[in-house]
């Protein structure tokens, strides 16, 4: 029978089923924090549980952690007890730890894939809803609460009821200045925030398969955002590229074998999906978001709609009023305070040299607070060895140490009340970059060129 990559990875790890629709499913490689881990680790203590696995799991400090002198104690007191307690985690438990100063420490959804623990295949969960971006890879990636975190640490399985499939093409060549960031909102815009719901998404056509891995965990890591449990995408040449001599890959006659079998983890002709959805590349334009959540979207050139689809007009109204926009309004020649680039959706080394080519020889505008984050040591230290920080600083940006920063309020990069954002991250929800902020997300491209006008332009006009 044929079967969709997903059935194919899902299959093969299918431990038991269940009655009643629910699968065991094995879990090849887990990946903790500092926000979902102690519960859980408290849990195993107070059941007097051994850790099952602790080999097929990777650990490092994200969320929280300051993007400013990292070797100095961490200030905000939260913030530091939280971390510690990781520390304390993974020396009680022989958990491996990348921390602060550690060369692999990063963002959890950027480490796992640089690494090489990310492959094609596997099965991989987090305590956190965007480790649909190790999807890009061709696995199995979902985000977990914090009782399944010790379930896994407890049993390495789950308990899983198996998702609908839905597949998502977009075929054709993109615009000059659309990017994989503009791809996905467009199609949250087009299918809302809830339009995933229930599914798990394989993303497919000549667009998809043009582009970079960095680009494809971009569009994975949002599938979240549309509602659905997880996205993935077929393993190529490209995903094996670059996979190829990382740190814990298969390396020499085991990379090839992997190759071998990774070649097989693709839709299989006339296998099928719950539901469907085709897009051209050609009516993808630069995206903006104008409302608190991501499917409020529109073309940058375009006007805040008089209405949100079927959705409920009493929330549209209440966020365009958090917003401070009107019904039918462009947002051309809005003002920005903030940009932030950065975050596990546009951190990677990609999309800093994206902005650095923009901005070099370049100058932000009066006014503007531009920060950028680098999603890891590797990258930053990849970007230095570029010279990418040499010109962002000329141009006036604010090269930060790695950490998910300004994505979210957990640590001290906040975007103060009223102030306007344009940002790289995943998330626009009101307070999501700190108490009354106003988040617009974008592409690092539009980030990058808000920053040096000052203002929310056509970004067409901008670009040579």
């Amino acid at each position: 029978m044929a079967k969709t990559l997903f059935d194919k990875v899902w299959d093969a790890h299918v431990v038991k089923q269940l009655e009643g629709n629910i699968d065991v499913l094995y879990i090849d490689r887990h990946l903790i924090h500092e926000v979902t881990s102690p519960q859980a680790f408290a849990e195993l203590e107070n059941r007097n549980l051994p850790l099952f696995r602790k080999d097929q799991m990777v650990a490092t400090p994200d969320h929280n952690v300051p993007t400013e002198n990292q070797h100095l104690p961490i200030k905000d007191a939260l913030s530091k007890h939280q971390v510690d307690t990781l520390i304390e985690n993974c020396e009680k438990f022989n958990v491996e730890l990348y921390g602060l100063g550690h060369p692999f420490q990063g963002i959890v959804h950027v480490i796992g894939p640089e690494l090489g623990v990310t492959l094609p295949g596997r099965t991989m969960v987090c305590g956190d809803s965007h480790t649909s971006t190790h999807g890009a890879f061709g696995a199995i990636a979902f985000g977990i609460g914090t009782s399944q975190v010790a379930q896994v640490m407890a049993s390495q399985c789950l308990l899983q009821t198996r998702p609908k499939t839905m597949r998502i093409t977009v075929n054709g060549e993109l615009p000059t200045g659309v990017l994989a960031k503009d791809i996905i909102l467009y199609i949250i815009a087009q299918l809302t925030a809830a339009g995933g719901t229930g599914y798990f998404v394989e993303y497919a056509g000549s667009a998809i398969e043009s582009l970079s891995m960095e680009a494809r965990m971009t569009i994975c890591n949002m599938s979240i955002e549309m509602g659905a449990r997880g996205g993935m995408i077929a393993p190529d040449q490209t995903t094996f590229d670059y996979i190829e001599g990382r740190e814990f890959a298969p390396q020499g006659e085991e990379f090839e074998k992997a190759v071998a079998y990774w070649k097989t983890l693709k839709t299989d002709e006339g296998a099928s999906f719950d539901k469907e959805y085709t897009y051209e590349a050609a009516d993808i334009a630069p995206m903006i978001t104008y409302g608190t959540n991501p499917g409020m979207g529109i073309k940058i050139s375009g006007n805040v709609p008089d209405k949100l689809g079927e959705g409920s007009q009493d929330s549209f109204r209440k966020s365009l009023d958090y917003m401070g926009f009107n019904p039918g309004e462009s947002l051309l020649g809005k003002e920005v305070n903030w940009v932030f680039i950065g975050s596990c959706t546009n951190s990677r080394i990609e999309d800093l040299r994206i902005v650095a080519d923009y901005v070099k020889g370049k100058r932000k505008a009066d006014g503007v607070n531009a920060m950028i984050v680098p999603g890891s040591k590797q990258v930053e230290k990849q970007a230095i060895a570029e010279g990418l920080d040499k010109v962002l600083t000329e141009a006036g940006f604010v090269l930060r140490e790695p950490g998910c920063s300004a994505c979210l309020g957990m640590n001290e990069d906040k975007v103060p009340a009223g102030e306007y954002c344009v940002s790289t991250s995943n998330r626009n929800f009101e307070g999501r970059q700190g108490p009354g902020a106003r988040t617009l997300l974008a592409s690092p491209l539009v980030a990058a060129i808000t920053a040096v006008e000052g203002k929310i332009v056509d970004i067409s006009k901008h670009l040579n």
